[in-house]
């Protein structure tokens, strides 16, 4: 019989204390809000728009930039070459400055009298106050977890597998569409998954960009300077419940596509 230690014991304790602080204010959130409250603010038709508008906007965010971004991260975990460190260090740099400086730093390269906002005012496309500047902001704060997640998966994927593809005369586009890509598979979808929910959740560089029209975090903030809690607090309470959802749907979608290849 295997005999408990002490060291255990004190680092379950301490997890038990993490946990309850991530869960107890959550719970309590919900516990204090009516159901009542819940119903008719899920029915308001702001609250609904704000809903789909983030998920779209985070989803076409996350969609854009993984064309490139997946491609980049494989360059990432095969090639070396010239000041890769700095290039690392500035893919994370969304993860460490404050999201509110994204959000000036996205509205200075995206506004009206900026070389892009010139030519997007060209196609009759303004990213201020638009769900284009959404997903650009969405997407410039989540991508570092795809790319960080896509480098890890092309890094396991042994490069012998891929030298005898070549040597066998496949082209390089071949080798990546038809082995790097399937095997690293799961890290990408993972990445994906990150990237579309912490998008989603975004507020601060969102705020900067687009105030109008509303996605559901600046909703919950608005409502609550406008309101107080009593008012802001159904709304938070009904995003969470959608975000578990959705979060929970994409999880079981990904397990199911591991479990087709295994």
């Amino acid at each position: 019989m295997n005999k408990i230690q002490p060291i255990n014991l004190v680092f379950a304790f301490l997890g038990g204390l993490v946990l309850l602080f991530i869960v107890a204010p959550l719970v309590g959130m919900f516990i204090s809000t009516s159901p009542e409250a819940i119903i008719e603010t899920s029915k308001e038709a702001e609250v609904q728009k704000s809903i789909w508008l983030t998920l779209y906007t985070a989803m076409a965010g996350t969609a854009i930039f993984a064309i490139a971004a997946v491609p980049f991260a494989y360059l990432l975990a095969r090639k070396k070459f010239p000041l890769k460190r700095l290039v690392l260090g500035i893919i994370n740099l969304p993860i460490v400055i404050p999201h509110t400086a994204a959000g000036i730093a996205i509205l200075g390269f995206v506004s009206r009298n900026s070389v892009v906002g010139k030519m997007a005012s060209e196609i009759g496309l303004d990213f201020v106050g638009h769900p284009a500047g959404i997903a650009v902001a969405m997407a410039f704060v989540s991508l570092p977890f795809l790319i960080n997640a896509a480098r890890d998966g092309f890094a396991g994927v042994p490069v012998r597998l891929e030298k005898a593809a070549l040597n066998l005369g496949a082209s390089p586009f071949r080798v990546f569409f038809t082995i790097s890509l399937p095997l690293a598979w799961r890290n990408i979808l993972s990445g994906l998954i990150m990237m579309f929910a912490r998008g989603m959740s975004e507020f601060g560089a969102v705020v900067i960009v687009a105030y109008h029209p509303m996605i559901t975090p600046v909703l919950i903030f608005e409502r609550f300077g406008a309101f107080g809690l009593k008012y802001a607090q159904p709304v938070a309470v009904i995003f969470i419940t959608v975000s578990l959802v959705v979060f929970v749907i994409l999880r079981l979608l990904s397990r199911e596509r591991k479990n087709a290849e295994s």
